[in-house]
């Protein structure tokens, strides 16, 4: 069966108290609560992950991405949570044992639906298309602070190139927002998009592969920021196009909905929680159930159309 990953970053499982977390004050697929209620998933199951792998602090993106996307214990492997993005020590760990590495390897297909400007990319040498215009001018002192995320990382170890606004532009990738807003309000020349619309270039770009990944984190934004609106915006965005994608989804295809970390389901803190995040698998997962954030590899290594 084929796989398809939307991955929310900075998304828990929380108490069920709108007072300080958004994902009380909808019914949107992710709205998952600690006591055991929340959201029906028609046609769906739930499964909670949890993220410390046993390490003291709190769970950062850049280790549990890098657990996501290659199965092992990366904050367990270099003994903390490393924020942001991958140190030398990750970017070892995703070049060698990176997921979409192993798929590609034998013989399957896979995808980043996101897309990027192609200047960013070439400052971090990164594959991709050569885009038709600089949409940005990168200095020598900037592209030196640059790091590639662990994303990026897990699909340029396979050689796949990424997507850049030339293809946002032209329907086969997605803003990072999904609509389009963001880049727009910083002078991107990029379409605006309804989550539905999103929904159909997310399978245009899919079609014949094996293992699809799009990526939003604008979440993770509005839990550090503790934006109540922020949060509840982007969260009902993302459910919207959750539930187009599934609308349309084949019946070929396992579409997997997770996050990497805790967040934004207490904004009585600007920090990332210990609580566990929810994967949600539609249909239902069968077998024996993934426990951490590193088990999803597993789900994507053995993707086939």
């Amino acid at each position: 069966m084929r796989v398809a990953l939307l991955f929310i970053d900075g998304v828990g499982v929380g108490a069920r108290d709108p007072d300080y977390n958004p994902l009380a004050r909808g019914e949107w697929l992710l709205s998952q609560f600690e006591d055991g209620s929340g959201t029906g998933l028609p046609g769906g199951g739930l499964t909670l992950l949890e993220t410390t792998f046993g390490v003291p602090g709190r769970p950062q993106s850049a280790t549990n991405q890098t657990a996501i996307l290659t199965g092992e214990p990366a904050p367990k492997l270099v003994g903390r949570h490393i924020l942001g993005f991958p140190d030398a020590a990750l970017r070892e760990i995703i070049l060698r044992a990176s997921v979409v590495k192993r798929l590609v390897a034998s013989g399957g297909r896979a995808t980043f639906v996101n897309g990027y400007p192609g200047a960013y990319l070439t400052a971090l040498g990164l594959p991709h298309v050569p885009a038709r215009a600089p949409e940005v001018e990168i200095s020598e002192r900037a592209r030196r602070r640059l790091r590639p995320s662990s994303t990026t990382l897990a699909f340029a170890a396979a050689s796949v190139p990424l997507r850049t606004l030339d293809q946002v532009r032209a329907g086969e990738a997605l803003s990072h927002d999904l609509t389009g807003a963001r880049g727009r309000g910083r002078g991107f020349d990029v379409p605006l998009r309804t989550p539905d619309e999103a929904a159909d270039v997310f399978w245009r770009a899919a079609g014949g592969v094996d293992f699809t990944l799009f990526e939003h984190f604008l979440a993770d934004e509005a839990g550090h920021a503790r934006d109540m609106a922020l949060a509840e915006s982007e969260l009902a965005k993302f459910d919207a196009f959750t539930r187009a994608v599934l609308r349309r989804r084949p019946a070929d295809t396992r579409v997997l909905v997770c996050s990497d970390h805790g967040n934004v389901e207490d904004l009585r803190i600007r920090n990332h929680t210990r609580a566990p995040v929810a994967l949600l698998s539609f249909p239902p997962l069968e077998g024996t159930a993934p426990e951490t954030v590193a088990d999803v590899a597993g789900l994507i290594a053995g993707a086939r159309g």
